[in-house]
């Protein structure tokens, strides 16, 4: 009967054992693959910031871009440029077809 004890005890110890090397076996990959997905969050986190960074400077430009147009050198810049109209002061010179 010491015989029996001893043999079930050894068992048990293996299973055990057996069980808690198991579970270390299956935390570490978990962790392991925890630490992947960390990784590839923390590129996307830092694609993010520079995305944000881009439209920030976007919006700075489209603020300084709103003032402009309201300005009345801008007003100027269009009638000339795209509609042909001069100051009543400037004198157009138009070239010649002879030459």
């Amino acid at each position: 009967m010491y015989r029996r004890d001893k043999w079930e005890n050894r068992m048990a110890l293996i299973g055990i054992t057996a069980v808690v090397l198991s579970l270390a076996v299956v935390v570490n990959l978990k962790g392991a693959s925890l630490r992947a997905k960390d990784l590839e969050y923390q590129i996307k986190e830092q694609n993010l910031e520079a995305q944000k960074a881009e439209e920030e400077q976007r919006t700075a430009e489209l603020e300084e871009r709103k003032i402009y147009v309201q300005t009345k050198q801008y007003i100027e810049e269009v009638a000339k440029e795209k509609l042909g109209l001069v100051m009543p002061d400037e004198i157009l010179l138009k070239p010649s077809d002879g030459q």
